[in-house]
């Protein structure tokens, strides 16, 4: 399934504009790649997956759109700053990025979290989104301004059981999220979060254990009665993005079918 392209009455709505996103071999991040090649934009996917990033640029290179894949280990700091310089050394520029590279934690309580699951929480959840950001801003502020989009979760707003060190980080991202938001907006830097619910991709999969049983648990959450697709964080993210989110500064805009007003 894809995106219904962005238009305006000039053309493609992000026409020119180059998007780097991470995480974009499945799941949302493919989905918002897809959306934001739809939308007109040159878009970079980055993934530790190189065979998978490989495979969504092949896609958007197959519609028409412009792309290019680069494997990125996002908690590598060096390798963070080589991928998006090679962005800009390849395309001239950096306006849009969706930081969205992440891992789900098994159910487990807090203190039968092992100290390597929550290391490897934040380095991925969290580290990645910081790295992204140190190396992102500059390329933007030097562009004249651009729009970033981070991701955390529901699990950034509310607490929820046996799974501390995930929501930890989700949390974690909305605070750096704003206050890197308030640095930068007078300098047309535009940076927000996005705060999926209960989607319905490979990694709600695994936490579901794949069972008929693990899938209502799922769905008995969503108050909207079914679980969002990726293609609808997409369309979020992509408004964050684009000119009329231009007075949305430092937000968390949870998309999550009712879960977190329960």
């Amino acid at each position: 399934m894809t995106s219904t392209p962005t238009t305006t009455s000039s053309g493609p709505a992000l026409a020119g504009k180059v998007a780097f996103v991470t995480g974009a071999a499945g799941g949302i991040g493919r989905a918002t790649a897809r959306a934001f090649a739809d939308a007109g934009a040159t878009v970079v996917v980055a993934d530790l997956n190189q065979a998978g990033a490989d495979e969504v640029a092949a896609e958007i290179t197959a519609d028409g759109g412009h792309s290019l894949a680069i494997g990125l280990d996002v908690t590598d700091s060096a390798a963070v700053k080589s991928a998006l310089d090679q962005v800009v050394s390849t395309f001239g520029r950096l306006d849009l990025a969706f930081n969205n590279a992440g891992i789900e934690q098994s159910h487990t309580t807090t203190v039968d979290t092992t100290e390597s699951d929550w290391d490897k929480l934040m380095a991925v959840n969290l580290r990645s989104v910081f790295l992204c950001l140190k190396h992102e801003i500059p390329l933007m502020l030097a562009g004249g301004g651009g729009a970033i989009v981070n991701t955390s979760s529901g699990a950034g707003v509310i607490g929820i059981k046996e799974q501390a060190a995930y929501a930890a980080t989700k949390h974690a991202v909305i605070g750096l999220t704003r206050s890197a938001a308030l640095e930068y907006a007078a300098q047309g830097v535009r940076i927000n979060a996005i705060c999926p619910g209960i989607i319905d991709t490979k990694m709600i999969e695994r936490v579901s254990g794949g069972t008929p049983e693990g899938y209502a648990q799922m769905l008995a959450q969503e108050p909207i009665g079914r679980l969002g697709t990726a293609e609808e964080i997409a369309s979020a993210v992509l408004w964050l993005c684009s000119p009329t989110a231009g007075f949305a500064i430092g937000h968390a805009l949870v998309v999550d079918g009712g879960q977190t007003v329960q």
